[in-house]
């Protein structure tokens, strides 16, 4: 049985949620010493958002919202980004199974226009629902009148019948959705040309103290091949690390996370940790970049 982990995030979190050539062999984080030298997009890419579509907040642990992965993120480019099916099993994968499409330039212009249609502008009531603890659904469209912004309380969750809504806001909020519900058709239905593997040139890598749950279900540990672990912090209170890898170093990375699973523990410096992987998408470029889901 296969699933969307970016659907269930808003719903399953706790039980699902755990993610030009550089100089090869060297990681860590951007701008910090001994770090990888800068990768640069093609000049045939354009790593400029045109829609973005995520979720925000909600009751999940708070270490697991950095290596969120936003439900679409389509570029000026046409690059167009999701998280695909993934297999029904716990342990899950360690990586994310990350999709990618390529959309022509009247497919950008419609789905851009779409979203202001559908209520992606400022002054739009979409209310509050009697509901608390689900993620709100944050979407960005770039326009050529600029960027606008929504963030609605649960979206999809709300009852067609809470008192807390208008008539007003429940069709503001059906109208949102259905676009939304457009994008996952978007995406399920390519086949000219068809979904890819999305090929991230930077992986970003989220460690914590590896705690061991005892079911005996996280197999044998694994030894990190890139530069030690944890990297710096990306928030100290949470005592989340981060830090990057790309080039050779990343494809080694993926070649052994491939096999792991995400309860995996991972030997550096003589100590286990816990990873969470996160591809960086085109428009991020460093671990600081993550900090924006908090």
């Amino acid at each position: 049985m296969t699933t969307n982990r970016g659907l269930l995030t808003a719903v399953a979190v706790p039980l699902l949620l755990l993610g030009a050539c550089a100089r090869p062999g060297v990681a860590g984080e951007a701008g910090a010493p001994g770090s990888a030298a800068p990768v640069t997009e093609s000049a045939t890419t354009d790593p400029t958002i045109a829609l973005r579509v995520e979720y925000r907040g909600g009751f999940v642990p708070a270490e697991t919202i950095p290596s969120r992965i936003p439900l679409f993120s389509i570029y000026a480019d046409g690059r167009a980004i999701s998280e695909g099916p993934v297999t029904l099993i716990y342990p899950g994968p360690a990586l994310p199974n990350l999709q990618e499409i390529t959309l022509s330039e009247a497919q950008i212009r419609d789905l851009t226009a779409g979203a202001v249609a559908a209520g992606v502008t400022s002054g739009v009531d979409f209310g509050t629902p009697g509901v608390a603890d689900i993620p709100s659904t944050r979407i960005t469209v770039v326009t050529a009148g600029g960027e606008q912004v929504v963030e609605v309380m649960a979206l999809n969750e709300a009852r067609p019948d809470d008192a807390s809504l208008t008539a007003q806001q429940q069709a503001a909020r059906k109208k949102l959705s259905d676009f939304v519900a457009s994008l996952h058709a978007l995406f399920a239905e390519a086949t000219s040309p068809a979904a890819k593997p999305y090929p991230a040139q930077r992986l970003a890598v989220l460690a914590t103290p590896y705690q061991d749950a005892g079911d005996g279900l996280a197999g044998a540990p694994v030894k990190w091949p890139a530069a030690d672990l944890p990297g710096g912090f990306l928030n100290e209170e949470l005592r989340i690390n981060c830090l990057t890898v790309e080039g050779a170093a990343k494809d080694e990375v993926l070649a052994l996370a491939a096999k792991a699973n995400e309860r995996t523990p991972w030997e550096s410096a003589g100590k286990k940790w816990q990873i969470k992987f996160r591809p960086l998408l085109p428009d991020e470029k460093e671990c600081a970049d993550l900090r924006r889901q908090a």
